[in-house]
């Protein structure tokens, strides 16, 4: 079965915006392992909001292939036609999908769609770039979970820019 793999920025004190939503922050210096990365999926999953940011950028995420594309959002109605819109029971959909043939399932965004699917148990693996700075507010990672989330350190790359890789999975 495909795992989702949570692969994002965040800053040391665990935001993944800073207060005004703003993303400048993140170091794109090089490749920190994104090449890499984008042969293990062909698929993302994304929230409305983070869609909707998406929509307004020339190249949301430099390098990224195509794949296809899962925006869940119960009030989105038309998107492109490699895109699909999920809404209603997602946790169902999300073990459909992942049933499906291919390979592994990026999940890109979005504060609520990442709670949600953290709070089901639906994350295989969480692939964190920690940014060398403090932001000291802003959109929190990780917001109130239902309950604990055991991990496992499954590892841990380091960079001469002071960003570090932590890669947990499910023990």
């Amino acid at each position: 079965m495909r795992k989702i793999i949570l692969n994002l920025a965040l800053s040391l004190d665990g935001f993944i915006e800073g207060p005004n939503g703003e993303y400048d922050w993140c170091l794109t210096d090089q490749d920190y392992g994104m090449s890499d990365f984008f042969k293990r999926i062909d698929t993302v999953f994304i929230g409305r909001k983070s869609w909707e940011l998406t929509q307004t950028m020339t190249d949301p995420v430099p390098g990224m292939p195509a794949m296809k594309e899962y925006i869940f959002s119960n009030t989105i109605t038309k998107v492109k036609p490699e895109q699909t819109i999920v809404s209603g029971d997602i946790v169902k959909a999300v073990n459909e999908i992942k049933a499906l043939e291919g390979k592994d399932i990026w999940l890109f965004g979005g504060a609520s769609l990442t709670k949600s699917l953290m709070n089901n148990d639906l994350i295989d693996e969480y692939s964190l770039a920690v940014h060398p700075l403090l932001l000291g507010g802003g959109k929190p990672l990780f917001p109130q979970l239902d309950q604990r989330k055991p991990l496992k350190l499954a590892d841990c790359k380091t960079y001469s820019s002071g960003l570090a890789i932590l890669t947990y999975t499910k023990p």
